[in-house]
């Protein structure tokens, strides 16, 4: 019998996925610097809020509270031996929301990257991090999640060992890495080379694709060159909405519910077909895209000029699949720990 997610793939032209966590958690709360899965003990009530809010702006899926949740990430918080534990309460909480939906709704488990770099350039070896990350798959496997999915991933070696994490969980997965280096993931990897590295793994996931990154534009470039490798597996866009800027201390992005859901239509029509938001994404924000996605008929892929006209310019002037080294058309704001 087919998974959830491949069971909805069959019978939809596209999938509406959640928005923010870490943005949604800060504003109910959450202090910088804090580990967002303790939350999921702590403070359950708060976390089933978080997948409700998606659940009722449309969403077909929604992640878990675990993007930190391998124990290189709760080391950090003295949590490394909750890992099991924390994972698991993350899919309990969504599995619970997720059955009293009322139509068909995937629990995805969150994977976020260990935060250390992998061997040979750091010290995290391929065997290490497997068992890191089979651990979490098997706390949200235990929880009820549906579907493993690997996210903001720079490095390949990363994305391989969290794709054997999956198989010996014997989970289905999904998997996106973050182009946040002029149209590359920070260690280098541009869409087509990812698109050629996802079919040559011994348990490729169901669906890749890009998430968070700088802004929508840049991500919408990205799913176009997925499209251009000739590579047909289902593709994910899950961009920021707009460009985080600092206001009184606070990053806050500027993407309203209209270009969000300009955003929505413009990633099915480059070929997404599970399409949500990352960084700065809200309920109000998914509202939008479900509608446009309902009433605005599928249209051609758009070009690069009809994408920065409607979304805002490209952050470099390349892509990287065309050779072009790294350069930059502006500065950014840095990654925050917690996801969105």
């Amino acid at each position: 019998m087919a998974d959830a997610l491949t069971a909805l793939l069959g019978e939809r032209d596209w999938i509406l996925a959640d928005g923010a966590t870490g943005t949604t958690l800060f504003n109910m709360g959450l202090a910088s610097g804090d580990a967002p899965e303790l939350w999921n003990t702590d403070h359950p009530d708060r976390i089933a809020l978080l997948y409700q809010g998606a659940v009722d702006a449309g969403s077909d899926l929604f992640l878990t509270n675990s993007f930190g949740g391998t124990r290189a990430r709760l080391k950090l918080h003295e949590a490394q031996d909750r890992a099991f534990e924390l994972n698991k309460a993350a899919a309990e909480i969504g599995r619970e929301v997720a059955d009293k939906a009322g139509r068909k709704v995937v629990v995805a488990g969150s994977v976020g990257p260990t935060g250390e770099i992998m061997a040979p350039m750091g010290a995290l070896t391929h065997e290490v991090a497997v068992e890191m990350f089979h651990e979490q798959a098997e706390g949200l496997k235990a929880g009820g999640a549906d579907v493993l999915w690997v996210e903001t991933i720079s490095a390949a070696e990363e994305y391989k060992a969290a794709a054997e994490a999956a198989a010996l969980a014997e989970m289905p997965w999904c998997g996106t890495m973050s182009f946040d280096t002029a149209g590359r993931t920070m260690m280098g990897l541009t869409s087509a080379a990812m698109s050629e590295m996802v079919e040559r793994l011994e348990n490729p996931p169901i669906a890749y694709g890009a998430n968070c990154g700088v802004g929508a534009s840049d991500l919408l470039r990205t799913i176009l060159g997925f499209r251009a490798s000739g590579n047909e597996r289902p593709v994910i866009a899950k961009g920021n909405a707009g460009i985080p800027k600092y206001v009184d201390g606070n990053i806050h992005y500027d993407g309203t519910p209209d270009l969000m859901a300009r955003y929505a239509v413009l990633a099915r029509d480059s070929g997404a077909t599970i399409i949500g938001g990352c960084c700065g994404t809200q309920p109000e924000h998914l509202k939008k895209m479900r509608e446009a996605l309902e009433t605005e008929p599928k249209s051609s892929a758009p070009d690069l000029g009809t994408i920065a006209a409607e979304l805002g310019a490209f952050s470099s002037d390349s892509d990287g699949t065309d050779g072009a080294g790294p350069t930059r058309t502006r500065a950014r704001a840095g990654r925050r720990r917690a996801r969105g």
